[in-house]
């Protein structure tokens, strides 16, 4: 029978070991380890964006429904103030033809006017709250633009990994990783804007 071959594997492993680093082993498991950071921060910042937006969207629709209700008090205001010209004209027609008129017609323009009051109060806090929820909404769809930016950003960051991976060039990792750095700084100033 012949005798098996022995063939070194340690010396076997440590050549292929060295083939790998000298082709730029080094460098795919940077690339590698920037690339899935980026991704997860791209991930973070998108969850981020939706739910800005999903939020901006429905403070829009609440401030909407407070300019319908504001809009319908100042339709009542406005009745009110016809009802009360109404009555002051009703009041004037029983004097012209000589009658005194009853105490709640001689006071109709009054009552309305008074009643028109508390309606206009009603309707400016509809307004004022109306602006506070659009002016929310229109900050946070600038928060949203923001996180959609820093995720543009990343996702090119992971396009430059790739072709850095692919290309074996340290030059595309390096464009990977100063946009993927932008895309976090722009996560975090989205993040801690106020």
């Amino acid at each position: 029978m012949p005798e098996e071959i022995e063939i070194d594997t340690d010396k076997l492993h440590e050549a292929i070991h060295e083939e790998v680093e000298k082709e730029g082993g080094a460098l795919l498991r940077t690339v590698a380890l920037t690339t899935a950071l980026f991704a997860a921060v791209a991930a973070i910042g998108s969850l981020e964006a939706g739910g800005t937006v999903n939020e901006a969207l429905a403070l829009k629709t609440e401030s909407t429904q407070l300019q319908a209700k504001a809009s319908d008090q100042w339709a009542y205001y406005q009745a009110k103030g016809v009802k009360a010209s109404v009555a002051e004209t009703h009041k004037d027609m029983l004097l012209a033809l000589g009658k005194t008129p009853s105490d709640e017609v001689a006071n109709g323009k009054e009552r309305y006017t008074e009643e028109q009051k508390k309606i206009k109060e009603d309707a400016e806090e509809l307004e004022k709250k109306r602006d506070e929820k659009a002016h929310e909404a229109d900050h946070l769809m600038h928060k949203h633009h923001f996180y959609a930016q820093a995720v543009a950003l990343l996702q090119v960051a992971i396009a430059f990994g790739a072709v850095a991976a692919l290309t074996r060039k340290r030059p595309a990792w390096i464009a990977s990783t100063v946009l993927g750095i932008a895309g976090v700084g722009v996560i975090a100033w989205a993040f801690f804007m106020h």
